[in-house]
């Protein structure tokens, strides 16, 4: 049965806020949600709520009041209702707190994509894509 698995990997962390590196986080983030994606679950990532909900609220830069009120809240909220999460990456206090969360709901926390199994039956809009 597919999951919903949470893709956590440092975003700010270490990069200084620099635009590139946080960049580069976000694009480690997405390559690991793809790889979830073809084993047949739904990955996500607080990154990918979270900051079009910044830019909606007039915030742009990491640490404004915009970023703070939504960034971690979102992710918060969104680990609490996912299967998994798959931690990637290095040193990051907001990816260890969404371990912390969801081994707190009994999720499990993988820290390679080869510990996840393909989803063992697909969705029925899979299905419907073939």
């Amino acid at each position: 049965m597919p999951q919903m698995i949470l893709v956590a990997g440092p975003y700010r962390s270490g990069t200084g806020d620099d635009p590139a590196l946080l960049e580069a986080n976000e694009r480690a983030m997405h390559l690991a949600a793809l790889e979830v994606f073809r084993r047949g679950h739904l990955p996500v990532t607080g990154e990918a709520l979270a900051l079009p909900l910044i830019e909606a609220a007039g915030g742009g830069a990491p640490g404004d009041r915009a970023f703070d009120e939504i960034f971690h809240p979102i992710a918060r909220r969104l680990v609490a209702r996912c299967d998994a999460v798959l931690r990637i990456g290095g040193p990051s206090k907001g990816a260890d707190e969404m371990v912390v969360i969801a081994r707190a709901h009994g999720a499990r926390v993988l820290h390679s994509i080869d510990e996840l199994p393909p989803a063992t039956r697909p969705s029925t809009a899979d299905e419907a894509d073939r």
